[in-house]
């Protein structure tokens, strides 16, 4: 395994800023990672329970620095990564220069269009007549082998591609209103800077948004912790500053790293640009494949007793939800309520376990058919660029069919 190199003197520049900004650095410090990019590693042995990082409120990119008089101009309801992008662009100068060695370090946008699918070719993100769909469900919310009659209403987690797609357009649509002029490809890869970049924030005295994308700031020098399942690790902040704290020990040159939240790998691909070789959080989720198994009925009774959608398969086995769903399929409607309220018996979980194999069996059907079209796009693609997403996505594609094997196994057990 290849060693964390020096960061080099850009990332050495920002470091320096940091501190004199009132950064506290302690134990560790940016190196570039092979094959990953840029990360944080330890300086020196770090025990359990040591803040390695705190930043000051003052240092922050988020709402509170940017003037009302920049805001003035826009609609009513801009979304607050749209307003953020466009004061990158547009904001008066002088305020922006602080942040000069920090956008120094940033990813370009040809890396950003190296990793994140909604910059990637349209070969690679829609359906088409050669390819088929490439991308999975869960992202693309698109299938080759299923015809959807029904869609639950979009979550957190699942087609991903298209709710980033139209969050950034209408970010986008709002901006130009307001500053016609603005350039496409530098206001999309602001927009995606902080999308990719961002922690959770909120001013002291407000009350948390309802939707979390309303609740962002840029943390300099924390945005070079890269993300692992489970990471040991807490972070905070008060009115005077964020807060990094690790939970385990490092020894010195290992990679520290924060989590940024309990993500399938699908999820982490869209919204990241990565995803993990072992991710306990990783999941596939079947409401298509359920809601195309259910009559109209069914589907409302679910919704009418609070199990409608967000059916989740990691490889452990199906959620609760999913046995719901399937214990529908071999009950009486009447026992099948009184069985969700916890009025009654439920169905034989053999029953319930072949229903849920079968949709899992479908998934997997799905795994191989787009591992063939992948592989048969990649013998015929003469753009390395093209190839290598391409080969990301086999890489997805052989995850999710393993998952499904494993989660299918749990229930012949």
């Amino acid at each position: 395994m290849a060693l964390p190199q020096p960061a080099g003197e850009p990332h050495a520049a920002f470091q320096r800023w940091a501190e004199e900004q009132g950064v506290q650095i302690n134990g560790v410090e940016p190196a570039s990672i092979p094959g990953r990019g840029m990360g944080m590693v330890a300086t020196r042995d770090i025990h359990e329970n040591e803040v390695v990082l705190t930043v000051p409120r003052s240092t922050i990119l988020s709402i509170e620095n940017i003037p009302s008089t920049f805001r003035e101009p826009f609609q009513e309801g801009i979304p607050l990564q749209g307003l953020m992008a466009a004061y990158l662009i547009h904001g008066d100068r002088e305020l922006l220069q602080k942040y000069d060695l920090w956008r120094a370090v940033w990813p370009s946008r040809a890396d950003l269009e190296d990793e994140l699918p909604v910059l990637w070719p349209e070969k690679l993100r829609r359906a088409n007549d050669i390819s088929g769909i490439l991308i999975p469900p869960a992202a693309s919310g698109q299938w080759n082998t299923l015809s959807k009659r029904h869609s639950s209403d979009e979550s957190r987690y699942q087609q991903l591609l298209p709710q980033q797609e139209r969050r950034l357009r209408e970010s986008w649509e709002k901006v130009l209103a307001a500053f016609p002029e603005t350039d496409w490809e530098l206001f999309s890869y602001y927009w995606l800077i902080i999308n990719t970049r961002s922690f959770y924030y909120v001013p002291p005295g407000e009350s948390p948004p309802e939707d979390w994308n309303e609740a962002l700031a840029l943390v300099p020098f924390a945005d070079y912790f890269n993300h692992v399942d489970g990471a040991k690790c807490k972070v905070w902040f008060d009115e005077e500053r964020y807060y990094f704290l690790t939970l385990k020990k490092y020894e010195k040159g290992e990679e520290v790293y924060m989590n940024y939240g309990p993500h399938s790998n699908d999820f982490l691909l869209v919204e990241y640009g990565f995803f993990l070789d072992t991710n306990a959080s990783d999941a596939v989720y079947l409401d298509d494949i359920i809601f195309n198994d259910l009559t109209s009925s069914e589907v409302e009774d679910l919704k009418n007793e609070g199990y409608y959608g967000e059916y989740r398969v990691t490889e452990i086995g199906p959620c609760y939800r999913t046995e719901v769903a399937a214990s529908m399929k071999h009950m009486p409607r009447r026992s099948w309520r009184k069985y969700v309220r916890g009025e009654g018996p439920g169905p034989d979980e053999r029953h319930v376990n072949r229903t849920i194999a079968g949709w899992i069996a479908a998934y997997t059907k799905e795994a191989g058919v787009a591992l063939e079209k992948l592989h048969e796009m990649l013998r015929a693609e003469q753009d390395e660029s093209v190839k290598r997403k391409g080969e990301r996505l086999v890489r997805r594609w052989e995850q999710i069919r393993r998952l499904c094997e494993e989660a299918a196994s749990k229930l012949d057990s």
